[in-house]
């Protein structure tokens, strides 16, 4: 990530409080947190706008750990087995959220999406508390990157933990989450803010501020632009009409101000996840990653890279133009079977080795693999590094895809232009069969919903939005049903527990370091 990379080896050790979750995070790696002060704290920084760029890129700088919500995303899917080796539980809080299994015990990528999260927060929250400290051209600029950036880190949470703990305040009348770093000791006196619903609306109203500030077009690949800060509101209303009907609408309006942007268009899907295909115009926000910098077990998301792709490939065999991997995140015969033979998504999305016996199966090998994000042996020759922890593979994180399927559900949700609706749904269809012959309807398709959760599916597939998608949508309980009654007899079953199993378990050593097992309780029914 330009700048960000740089940043971190020189000077993120300024950003100590800046830095803290609701507990001291990994205190063994002095890239993230230092308990002690070391160099400029706020109270002499924050004196020149190079200085807020800066701790502006710090904020950034966590966005590349969401390669662990990803990977917990799409193991959590219904389309997707966790896999991994046959014989140990070698990811086993990966394998147990595959059946739905994960408790709050389980703190390895569990734990890892709530500290980094909160991390990222407080990083941008550093930004936002010293933003009055002095005046200089293009600060609203910056200021609005880290409301963007704070919105994006809550999302994240909310959409794992649901009624997160948050520090609030009320501005103007309006609830809020407080320009306030979390120090330690405030996690003593957090609450949860009280309910989901609350909390998608603090979130809408950082990205409301932030889009009155953000350029169309922005200099740096990585940085925000207002486009990407609509995507998501558009996103956070969608999720939100879930408690409140009346967000489809806000929802429909403003992803449709995106469309009407003519800034993003459908580029040839075949190329989309190559090296050549990163930062097209399909990318309305993509987390950027580089293997310049090497990462090693002791700290893994010190690394600039991607650690997701390794876990892809195929387990001790490399099969060109792919490297070895870890054989987890399995696509399943039935999501394989429900794309047409002419979809070109299908050989994108899956990658069918099912007459390949080259390679060490995994758990509950399917024969297929994921093949959006796979390390390549380009990549590897370049990597710095030794240990397979830094791939380059930027993360597609909103698609204009998504933004056209979430505006067509959006307007079918909230009674708006059906018209619209077509049209987005049909734009996307067409891309992938190369014609208008696939249009709305097709081959019986007649509910018009449902047929944007069924291009939803094989659109996004094994991107991480699946599982989120069937939540929201209350088809979670079912479409896990469907996989127990679909699946190999040898597979074990998904244990979906409807009001459980609709979030995730906040980890126990949270909740203890916290004080905070009567104060926040632990999510319902784990």
């Amino acid at each position: 990530m330009k700048n960000i990379k740089n940043f971190k080896k020189s000077s993120l050790l300024l950003f100590t409080t800046a830095i803290l979750t609701l507990t001291p995070i990994l205190q063994s790696c002095d890239d993230y947190v230092e308990l002690d002060p070391v160099g400029p704290t706020s109270e002499n920084y924050f004196n020149s706008p190079e200085e807020y760029e800066a701790a502006l890129i710090g904020a950034y700088d966590m966005l590349q750990t969401t390669h662990w919500n990803v990977t917990v995303a799409v193991a959590a899917s219904d389309d997707i087995i966790a896999g991994g080796d046959a014989a140990n539980f070698d990811q086993p809080t990966l394998q147990r959220v595959d059946k739905m299994e994960h408790t709050p015990a389980d703190n390895n990528q569990l734990r890892d999406v709530w500290k980094f999260m909160y991390a990222g927060m407080n990083r941008a929250n550093y930004v936002l508390e010293n933003q009055n400290k002095i005046d200089f051209d293009g600060k609203e600029e910056i200021i609005a990157q880290a409301y963007f950036l704070r919105a994006y880190y809550a999302f994240e949470l909310a959409k794992f933990y649901g009624d997160i703990p948050l520090l609030t305040e009320t501005r103007e009348g309006v609830l809020r989450i407080a320009n306030k770093q979390v120090s330690v000791g405030d996690e003593y006196n957090m609450n949860r803010v009280g309910s989901i619903a609350q909390v998608y609306s603090v979130i809408e109203e950082d990205l409301k501020e932030a889009i009155n500030n953000l350029p169309v077009t922005q200099a740096e690949k990585y940085e925000i632009t207002k486009g990407v800060a609509q995507a998501l509101l558009g996103k956070v209303y969608l999720y939100h009409g879930k408690f409140n009907n009346a967000k489809f609408a806000d929802a429909a309006t403003m992803l449709g101000n995106v469309i009407n942007s003519d800034v993003y268009d459908l580029v040839d899907f075949t190329t989309l996840f190559t090296e050549a295909g990163e930062n097209s115009n399909e990318a309305v926000f993509e987390i950027q990653y580089t293997n310049v910098e090497g990462a090693g077990w002791d700290c893994i998301q010190c690394s600039e890279g991607n650690y997701f792709p390794k876990q892809n490939a195929p387990r001790n065999q490399a099969i060109a133009p792919y490297i070895a991997g870890w054989g987890f995140n399995l696509p399943t015969q039935v999501l394989y079977d429900t794309y047409e033979d002419d979809d070109v998504r299908r050989d994108v999305t899956i990658w069918d080795l099912r007459n390949d016996d080259s390679y060490e199966k995994s758990r509950e090998n399917t024969g297929f693999f994921t093949k959006k994000y796979l390390p390549t042996q380009a990549d590897e020759n370049e990597r710095a590094g030794s240990d397979p922890l830094n791939y380059s593979n930027n993360y597609r994180a909103i698609r204009y895809a998504d933004v056209l399927l979430m505006a067509a559900e959006a307007e079918i949700q909230s009674g708006g232009s059906l018209t619209n609706a077509v049209s987005y749904l049909n734009q996307v269809r067409a891309r992938a069969f190369g014609d208008n012959s696939h249009d709305f309807p097709y081959a019986g398709e007649t509910d018009m919903l449902q047929a944007v959760y069924k291009e939803r599916r094989l659109e996004l597939a094994a991107e991480g939005h699946r599982f989120f998608d069937l939540v929201r949508t209350n088809q979670a309980s079912q479409a896990f049903q469907n996989y127990n009654n679909t699946k190999p007899v040898e597979f074990g079953s998904v244990n979906y527990t409807e009001g459980k199993n609709e979030i995730f378990p906040i980890p126990t050593v949270e909740l203890n370091l916290a004080n905070a097992t009567d104060r926040w309780g632990q999510n319902p029914n784990y």
